[in-house]
């Protein structure tokens, strides 16, 4: 994801040097990006109509903001300035998950339930650790995990 949203970023510059209406619709499909792919590997089956719609009241609270911007900026100051703008906020959005999201991500995670009594149908499979049970599998926010394990 970080890598596409770069490479839309670098679009937006491209865009910037668009000469007609189907160079245009060029970049605009290539700068699609597969987000429901990030939002299935974060969700239970059953959590993800939830997520789902939290991702496209906050994708659309985003256009809300930066399209009367680049709308303004175009009208003001012509589109190849507004593809810069794009771009520049597009690169700031980047730079800001690179510094925030850990450069590990592993999809499996293995962590201790400190919680979780046993008998817990979730830990069936955890061995016993100090203070709790310990076990592995793929992360998501739930019931049971409140929160990412502190690495």
């Amino acid at each position: 994801m970080l890598g596409a949203a770069a490479i839309a970023a670098l679009l937006m510059i491209a865009g910037a040097l668009a000469s007609s209406f189907p160079m245009l619709l060029i970049l605009w499909a290539a700068a699609l990006t597969p987000s429901d792919r990030l939002l299935r590997c974060s969700a239970h089956p059953e959590d993800r109509p939830a997520v789902f719609a939290a991702q496209f009241a906050l994708s659309h609270a985003c256009w809300l903001l930066t399209y009367p911007l680049v709308g303004w900026l175009g009208a003001t100051f012509g589109f190849g300035f507004a593809f810069i703008a794009m771009a520049a906020i597009g690169g700031i959005g980047v730079a800001t998950a690179l510094r925030v999201w850990p450069r590990s991500d592993p999809e499996i995670i293995t962590h201790v339930h400190h919680d979780l009594v046993a008998g817990d149908p979730h830990i069936a499979d955890a061995e016993v650790a100090p203070r709790g049970f310990r076990h592995a599998h793929a992360h998501v926010i739930d019931a049971d995990h409140a929160a990412w394990p502190a690495r």
